[in-house]
């Protein structure tokens, strides 16, 4: 089965001494070791950098760029990208209209546009209940505490 992985676990996957690094880990490898395939996307790494390089002070990560560098290096050696196709923002489009997404929810419904668009069914992610409201669409989030 394929899996979307989203940024909340990219970020505590980066660094051991980040709060949910055991878990996220373990959900990973777990997911690994059962055959699943765990893929990003794009906007994944670019949200990553975003908050991996946010100061403490303004709900980051604080890491220095050359740090959320080698970080990324390490999550893109683990997770492969998705490409970024002309059928996402069409998918994205419509999610959107279809849901009344609003405000930075509109990340989460790109997200789940990449995974219409890839026949990608499940993400793995801390926050299930940002995605169910896509239900109806096939999508289903699991918590890394459940794997």
């Amino acid at each position: 089965m394929f899996y979307l992985v989203d940024t909340n676990i990219l970020l505590r996957f980066a660094g051991p001494t980040l709060a949910l690094n055991p878990l996220a880990r373990s959900a990973v490898q777990s997911l690994y070791a059962d055959g699943h395939t765990l893929w990003a996307t794009p906007q994944n790494f670019v949200e990553f950098w975003n908050a991996a390089t946010r100061p403490l002070a303004r709900n980051g990560f604080g890491f220095a760029p050359a740090d959320a560098e080698t970080e990324l290096q390490l999550i893109e050696s683990i997770f492969p990208m998705l490409d970024d196709s002309p059928t996402v923002y069409p998918e994205w489009r419509r999610l959107v209209v279809a849901y009344g997404v609003s405000g930075v929810k509109v990340y989460d419904a790109r997200l789940v546009a990449f995974m219409l668009a890839y026949r990608i069914t499940h993400i793995l992610t801390f926050n299930t209940v940002d995605f169910t409201r896509y239900a109806p669409e096939g999508i289903v989030s699991v918590d890394p505490r459940t794997v």
